[in-house]
């Protein structure tokens, strides 16, 4: 009778930790663009790693590397769809790395949905303000870097058949499950 409590205390579903690091990603997602408009916007670059990394105000009204300009209400429709997505999805999360990588999409849709939202020339055509520039790559934002540091955590466990109920998927085929030399 007493392995009963830790029972659910283990198995306890993890949305806390989900809301937690979506509220997190979206909070400094949101502060660093308050920043960069207050302060960046109109300004010279400000490099920090020589020509290599610098901050830079940048609008993208399309997705990475400002592909697809005109098609800005359907990233607008895409990121409210995953947003959808993984609240649908909450319900049966028990798996700290699902909530965590869930948390962080969650939080990086959020941010460039309220950019998309609230920012000119006007509500779900709004560009997407931009201000991390890696030479030679994208400039981008910590909305951006939460959903694809995200993307390749939800990657990795489906790779490791991590599910997001915190089960493994194992290998269920017939020939698998029968030990070698009998059928």
């Amino acid at each position: 009778m007493t392995g009963e409590p830790a029972e659910p205390a283990r198995r306890r579903r993890r949305i806390g930790v989900l809301i937690t690091v979506a509220v997190f990603a979206y909070a400094l997602d949101l502060a660093s663009k308050i920043l960069v408009v207050a302060h960046l916007e109109n300004h010279a670059p400000v490099q920090l790693i020589g020509d290599w990394l610098t901050l830079q105000e940048s609008r993208n009204a399309g997705a990475a590397f400002s592909m697809g300009q005109a098609l800005t209400v359907v990233f607008t429709v895409i990121a409210a769809i995953v947003i959808v997505v993984i609240c649908r999805i909450a319900h049966k999360l028990y798996s700290v790395p699902w909530a965590l990588a869930l948390g962080l999409l969650l939080g990086g849709a959020f941010g460039n949905l309220t950019d998309r939202v609230l920012r000119s020339p006007g509500i779900f055509r709004g560009a997407v303000v931009d201000f991390i520039s890696v030479k030679y790559y994208a400039v981008f934002n910590l909305a951006d870097s939460a959903i694809v540091c995200g993307g390749v955590l939800v990657v990795v466990m489906s790779f490791l058949g991590t599910t997001p109920d915190g089960r493994r998927e194992r290998d269920t085929r017939p020939e698998a499950a029968a030990p070698a030399g009998k059928a």
